[in-house]
């Protein structure tokens, strides 16, 4: 019989607490740790960067439910890899990031790629813990815990050599206990009951945490029950079916959308805050209605933002909470009607561009169709077009907001889910930011289709330097042969220039068993005033 290592600890804790894949790129100090995955049937994954790793595996997540995994060795790996573990403390994601390390005494008199992974991560990470004889099983248990627990998040995991490839005789990880938060009870309660019995226009927003309860349910029953029209964050599309009327869609990042719904703020008298995060919002959100407005929310634990007032903090989960508040509401007409007939209209598709590919591929693509959407213009107006049906349907990298995640994080949803159509929308430099992980899907044979809008800008950006009346400066790039690109790294690749062409284009890639990309070219400038 085998020996038990310190690395077996630590994966049989792992596929325990229901992780089934690992995501990264094997170094010398972690082959014992792969090793111990694979024999404690947690799959690994070779992609092509650290940071395309994390958001695959977050993207598995999304698809499966399983506990993220990301695997990288010393020094470089682990400093490659600190864009998604930031992405996931923002976006809420409990990734548990093992990497290898030297032996603190080594260290004393070693340095090649030897630096401090815990201080460097502390930032960015819910916990970090240096895995040590004698200790792994509780350390897995409270790790587990705290990257699951209230609002997930990533925990970082620093484990000597000696210690993953060392023989170990300790009981593995026990389970931690969960206890449901409990529903709120008392005057709180009873106050917020009675300014929602006596609401004329109540409003509710819902956001990221409502996603990770799971609670699209309750919050969809509850806005219909009492016909309380709903704005989400854009984590939050679909929380309540979009094309419901009392869907107001996503709102955070574009003025547009922002000017027809802030206002709405103003003239409700009862606000509802339901799984509501503000970090993904900008800077017109902060304190977005008067310091003495009604304000109802429900967390799983207080906050700390100071992004806005809220008058009764109910704590618990919104499936327990929200049935206690439900009869408080009277019967009311959709008072937001109005709002949601002009967004329409807001965004309407005219001629060929980015809103007619949006509205082109919305209407032909199968309904259960999961997007991704990289960070750029394309992003805040594909948020207002996509209509979801459901949550987790349009994935994206909302707090942070960082470039070259599209991709990855549909290739780890396809994985999760095969036969499902997923589809990652780009723009140029963010496709060329991460180019390696075609060949990732390549390797996996993930038929993902690639939607990039081709116009050789940073458009965002060249957009807010123009507002500035500033020159044009760094923004602008030399232009690529995506479908050369995507033949030579096992894909196939067309340029589309109309709708016609799209409509043909994505069907045929719809049905291939390979990776497509369908490279859009829209023409500088295809963002004024779209959003």
């Amino acid at each position: 019989m085998s020996r038990t290592t310190g690395a077996d600890i630590i994966a049989r804790a792992l596929a325990a607490a229901g992780a089934s894949r690992a995501f990264g790129i094997p170094g010398g100090e972690v082959l014992a740790l792969m090793q111990a995955l694979d024999r404690a049937g947690i799959g690994f994954t070779l992609t092509r960067h650290e940071n395309a790793a994390g958001f695959i595996a977050e993207g598995h997540w999304h698809a499966t439910g399983a506990l993220p995994v990301l695997l990288a060795t010393l020094g470089p790996g682990v400093a490659n890899a600190v864009n998604v573990v930031a992405n996931a403390h923002q976006d809420r994601v409990p990734l548990i990031f093992l990497t290898g390390c030297v032996e603190a005494d080594v260290a004393e008199t070693y340095t090649h790629q030897v630096f401090d992974h815990r201080a460097l991560l502390a930032p960015v990470t819910k916990a970090s813990f240096r895995a040590t004889p004698g200790a792994l099983g509780p350390m897995m248990a409270k790790a587990i815990g705290i990257a699951t627990a209230c609002q997930p998040g990533p925990v970082h995991i620093d484990v000597p050599i000696a210690v993953a490839e060392g023989a170990a005789d300790e009981p593995g990880a026990a389970a931690q206990p969960r206890t449901a938060a409990a529903a709120p009870t008392g005057d709180t309660l009873h106050a917020a009951r009675a300014a929602l019995a006596a609401a004329k226009r109540p409003i509710a927003i819902a956001g990221l945490d409502a996603v990770n309860e799971g609670a699209g349910a309750a919050v969809a029953s509850f806005c219909r029950t009492r016909a309380v029209p709903l704005i989400t964050s854009y984590k939050g599309k679909g929380l309540l079916d979009e094309g419901d009327p009392l869907s107001l869609g996503g709102a955070g990042l574009s003025p547009k959308a922002d000017a027809i719904l802030l206002p709405l703020l103003q003239q409700s008298d009862c606000i509802l805050l339901l799984g509501y995060d503000p970090i993904e919002m900008r800077a017109n959100w902060r304190n977005p209605w008067p310091a003495d407005a009604t304000v109802i929310e429900i967390a799983s634990a207080p906050r700390s933002h100071g992004m806005h007032t809220v008058s009764h903090l109910l704590t618990g989960t919104l499936a327990g909470t929200l049935p206690l508040l439900a009869p408080a509401l009277t019967n009311a007409p959709n008072w937001a009607a109005e709002a949601r007939r002009a967004l329409a209209e807001a965004f309407a598709p005219g001629d060929w561009g980015p809103a007619a590919v949006f509205d082109t591929l919305r209407d032909i693509v199968p309904a259960d169709t999961v997007i991704t959407a990289d960070s750029g213009a394309h992003r805040i107006l594909l948020s207002q077009i996509w209509r979801c049906a459901g949550p987790r349907t349009m994935l994206q990298s909302t707090a942070l907001c960082t470039m070259a995640c599209a991709v990855p994080l549909a290739a780890g949803y396809a994985l999760g889910a095969p036969g499902r159509p997923v589809i990652a929308f780009v723009g140029d430099a963010g496709l060329e930011m991460g180019l390696g992980e075609l060949a990732t899907l390549r390797d996996l044979r993930l038929p993902v289709v690639i939607v990039v809008l081709v116009d050789e800008s940073l458009a965002l950006i060249e957009l807010k330097q123009r507002g500035a009346q500033r020159p044009n400066l760094g923004v602008d790039f030399g232009g690529t042969d995506f479908p050369a690109v995507a033949a030579a790294l096992g894909g196939h690749g067309v340029w589309v220039d109309d709708a016609d062409t799209l409509r043909t284009e994505a069907g045929a890639a719809l049905a291939r068993e390979g990776f497509t990309i369908l490279a859009c070219r829209i023409g500088r400038r295809a963002y004024d005033g779209a959003f």
